[in-house]
Formats: C-alpha cells, sequence, structure tokens
C-alpha cells in the first residue's frame, strides 16, 4: 500500500462558509480544479493507482488569512467536518484527514484539537509556516504545539508566503510566481529553523514535525547547520550568547528531528538529497495532488517513479510508502 500523506481537498461546505468571508473571484478560481473539490473527480484519478491512499487535508489558503479571530474558529470547524465527511463517504480511498485549526485564535485553537481527535479521529495538524505574517515560536502558538504533542499527533507543516511578499525590498510584490516557486521552500525553513533555534524541540519533547517537500532548503543547507553558525549567532549577538547556548543539543541534531515528505514535483536529485539528508526512517509518501496538469495524475505517476529510482533498499521504499506513516500516526 501507498499511503499519500501531503495532497488537499476543499470540502464543498468549506466554498460556502468562506465566500461570506472572501471575495468570489478566489473561490472561483478554486472550483476551476475539480478534482480539488469534487470527489467523484478526485476518484477518477485515484483509482487508476492500484494500493494507493490519501490523508487528506485542506488546501492553500491558511485560515487566518480567510478570517479573523472572531471567525475563523467556525471556518476551522466547517473545513474540518467537511474532511471528516468525505473520509466517511470514501473509507478505501480517503480514509484518514489532518485537520485545520484557527491559528490566529489559540483557546479556539486548543480547543478544536481535542474536537476533531475526539469526535472525528483526525491523525493530525497542518500548520503553515507563519501565521498572520508571525513567526511559529512566537510564544502565543506555544499551547497549540504543545497541546497537539500531548494528544500524541503530529504537526504537518506546510509553506505559506503571499505574492504581495516581494522578492526584493524596493519593490512592492513579488515577480514570475518567485513568491511560490523559490519563496515557499524558504518559508517552510525558515520556519523549521526558527523552531530549532528557539528551542522548541526541547521545551516539547514529544514534538512530531513533517516537513513539505522533504524539508525544503534543509538537506541543501546541512553544511551551515554547524558551530560556525552557532558561534556567528554567539558573536553577533550584542549579550555575545547565541541560541546554541540554550540547547541541549548542536543544532544539526534538532534539524535531523523533523521528518520530511516527498512531494518534490518529480525532481529525482534533491529527492535524493531529502533522501539522503533525513534517512529512509523519516521519509513518507506524498505527492501534494492535485496540484499539477492533470488533476494530479501526474505527480503521484512522476513522485512514484523518482521514489522507485532512489539509491536505496527495497525495505526503505516500503517504509517510506507505508511503515513510517502507520507507525508515526498509530494507523
Amino acid at each position: 500500500m501507498k499511503i499519500d500523506v501531503f495532497n488537499h481537498v476543499f470540502p464543498e461546505e468549506f466554498f460556502e462558509a468562506a465566500e461570506k468571508l472572501m471575495p468570489a473571484t478566489a473561490v472561483k478560481r478554486w472550483k476551476a480544479m475539480d478534482e480539488l473539490y469534487d470527489m467523484n473527480a478526485r476518484m477518477k484519478v485515484i483509482d487508476k493507482f492500484d494500493d494507493y491512499q490519501q490523508i487528506i487535508s485542506i488546501s492553500q489558503p491558511p485560515l487566518d488569512l480567510i478570517a479573523g479571530p472572531d471567525q475563523s474558529p467556525e471556518l476551522a470547524r466547517v473545513a474540518n467536518d467537511g474532511m471528516a465527511r468525505i473520509c466517511r463517504e470514501y473509507p478505501d480511498r480517503m480514509p484518514w484527514f489532518i485537520a485545520s485549526l484557527p491559528m490566529n485564535n489559540t483557546d479556539a485553537a486548543v480547543r478544536e484539537v481535542d474536537r476533531v481527535l475526539d469526535e472525528h479521529g483526525a491523525v493530525g495538524f497542518q500548520i503553515h509556516s507563519s501565521v498572520d505574517q508571525k513567526a511559529l515560536d512566537q510564544p502565543e502558538f506555544r499551547d497549540i504545539f504543545a497541546k497537539i504533542a500531548d494528544r500524541g499527533k503530529a504537526v504537518w507543516l506546510h509553506p505559506t508566503r503571499p505574492a504581495t511578499h516581494p522578492d526584493y525590498l524596493s519593490e512592492d510584490r513579488s515577480h514570475y510566481e518567485i513568491f511560490w516557486g523559490i519563496g515557499w521552500a524558504y518559508e517552510t525553513t525558515a520556519a523549521m529553523t526558527r523552531i530549532v533555534c528557539s528551542g522548541m524541540f526541547d521545551e516539547i519533547p514529544n514534538l512530531k514535525i513533517i516537513a513539505h517537500h522533504w524539508g525544503a532548503y534543509a538537506p541543501h543547507a546541512e553544511g551551515r547547520f554547524s558551530p560556525l553558525w552557532e558561534r556567528r549567532n554567539a558573536v553577533m549577538s550584542p549579550d555575545g550568547k547565541g541560541f546554541a547556548d540554550r540547547l541541549k543539543r548542536p543544532m544539526i541534531d534538532y534539524f535531523k528531528m523533523f521528518y520530511g515528505d516527498t512531494a518534490m514535483f518529480g525532481a529525482q536529485a534533491a529527492s535524493q538529497a531529502g533522501l539522503d539528508f533525513f534517512g529512509a526512517d523519516h521519509s513518507f509518501f506524498a505527492t501534494d495532488c492535485p496540484y499539477d496538469l492533470a488533476g494530479g495524475e501526474d505527480l503521484i505517476r512522476s513522485t512514484i517513479e523518482v521514489i522507485e529510482a532512489l539509491r536505496c533498499a527495497d525495505g526503505d521504499r516500503q517504509m517510506i510508502y507505508e511503515d513510517n506513516t502507520r507507525a508515526l500516526l498509530g494507523l
């Protein structure tokens, strides 16, 4: 069995709620891709692949970009109830879901963690790389991560960065889709680094995080996760103390605590780097379905082809496709 841990849907009831909170043009754009919200269309793609299942999660944008803290809790409830419905209706192909949280309302987010676990059996939680342009290591979010860890669940770290985020400070927006093509990988890596350097792994010992796209730039920055970075930070700090003075382990050890997924858009060399960095025991099969030009079919097929061509043992592939997911999520 191949269990796809990171792909996206929009429950139809979510559209009804979101249309009241944001421009209709945005919802119209989402509806242009049938496989994103029409599960009958989605099944036509999924059914082309034997022994294949999906763990579904809500698509972009983050809920905090759609609704303020007074409305985001209800939007999260609608989204999560909708994904639970999809799982009940398609138990053979989409049996599990990752819940979304109203991250701009900490108290409501903590309550939603318990609700979706107790009522719907969600297998984890998707959190984006920033919340209303705030870093995830800010104290206001700590209780949310602690609650998820306390309930024994994992976080799916998904990048977010809008087109209004400029590529250069002299400009007012991104050009050529750079905010997505390169910027999203930066946002994932920056969020990972803030989590590491702030000591969240020490503070929340059971914290488990799957970083999308095989940890983005982390495997390629491995040489920088060294005493040199730690020393630079101490030298540059006004008090002569850096983040390493507060950590229990070397910087690189914490990056190895993350898990990565295989959603690499068919990139063979980058996938090999991800596997080499995280190891087969910390790697999970994912495709980012349905975001290609064929409703997800190309991504599923190309990702499988990449995994089959990786320099690793067949047992490693079995871990990536299925065993790691069942172990981490208790499936």
